[in-house]
């Protein structure tokens, strides 16, 4: 047969995709669980209005690598969650999906087995079970949303999402996150650009119209009705952090002028450590000394923590040799100093409340 000079010349291989419905079949969200996530959702949103005077946290590793040492983590997590839940709103940081700025290891979806076998379908099972898993433990999971068709896969059991750095000035990942069901954090961009997170904000408030695939698998066109619940995440720059009260004030008057909510999220990683993981502890108890003198605005913070600090380098096809607990991207903090800094939050929370002062 004749090859078509004009169609897919750069495409080596089409393997068929499962569709969304036949995954949730597969792997169903009982009726529990989905009051679980609705209610988590909730109690999001009321800290991010202010309702609720308590701070998010959402904590977790990096990127979930290894689903039984991310099970470990979540339940060590959901028992601090629950001895710290009259402070603290701990969501747990559950990342499939990594943007790469070159190349790398692009997630548990794309290569669940880390040995370059892409086995996507495999990915979105595994992705799937562990939400389940953490949904069970009695944790709400948080995710960033990276491919705009993995949603339809996944966001049934997801309590708070997240739009990077890299795509928060993309239409697509504005539409998107205009019709997601949860609280949704768009980062300010890479080069520390805040507006493009506040102006992505109020593209995702609006309705939009855009294809997609539907439950089915199908190609389709969806309309939105807009998503009030997103909101900016304050994640520094390359040259430099941006978790500084002035920064804070400054966004919150973005955000004021452009009719939206004044609340957001500080996140301790990124450009706010300087890729460093120990950092992130300086951030937070910068932070955390801020809201105990009731300084307003910061609704809640992200954490990058797993169970061993630091990281280490994936070889793939060498899963077996990797370190327990260890992540194979960001580094993070450990799980001694996770617990430390989550009760250093919530006895900032205590003081900000003795103040008569919410977020």
């Amino acid at each position: 047969m004749t090859a078509n000079p004009v169609h897919n010349r750069r495409i080596a291989n089409v393997r068929p995709l499962l569709t969304p419905n036949e995954l949730r079949r597969a792997l169903p969200l009982s009726p529990h669980l989905a009051n679980e996530v609705a209610a988590n959702r909730e109690a999001v949103r009321l800290v991010l209005d202010g309702a609720d005077d308590r701070l998010l946290v959402v904590v977790g590793p990096c990127s979930i690598h290894d689903p039984t040492a991310g099970l470990d983590y979540a339940t060590r997590l959901a028992a601090l969650a629950g001895e710290l839940a009259d402070e603290l709103v701990v969501v747990m940081r559950v990342y499939f999906e990594k943007p790469r700025t070159t190349l790398g290891w692009k997630g548990l979806i794309n290569d669940p087995g880390l040995d370059g076998t892409y086995r996507v379908n495999d990915g979105l099972h595994a992705a799937r079970q562990f939400l389940l898993d953490v949904g069970q433990i009695g944790l709400p999971a948080g995710c960033e949303f990276l491919d705009p068709i993995t949603p339809q896969y996944l966001a049934d059991v997801v309590s708070w999402g997240s739009i990077g750095a890299r795509t928060a000035q993309s239409q697509i990942h504005r539409q998107l996150a205009s019709g997601l069901s949860m609280p949704i954090g768009i980062k300010n961009a890479m080069d520390g650009d805040v507006q493009a997170a506040v102006d992505a904000v109020a593209a995702s408030a609006a309705p939009h119209i855009f294809p997609g695939i539907d439950d089915n698998g199908r190609a389709a066109v969806f309309t939105t009705t807009g998503n009030p619940d997103c909101h900016v995440v304050l994640r520094g720059a390359t040259n430099g952090p941006n978790h500084d009260a002035g920064t804070v004030a400054s966004t919150q008057a973005r955000l004021e002028a452009a009719g939206l909510r004044a609340s957001l999220v500080i996140d301790a990683s990124h450009g706010n450590s300087q890729k460093d993981p120990a950092r992130q502890l300086e951030v937070l108890g910068e932070v955390a000394r801020r809201i105990a003198t009731g300084e307003e605005g910061m609704a809640g913070v992200m954490i990058e923590s797993f169970i061993q600090r630091g990281r280490q380098d994936l070889t793939f096809g060498c899963a077996g040799d990797l370190a327990y607990g260890l992540s194979i991207t960001d580094g993070c903090i450990s799980w001694d100093d996770t617990v430390a800094l989550l009760q250093e939050l919530a006895g900032a929370v205590g003081a900000r409340r003795r103040l008569g002062v919410s977020c």
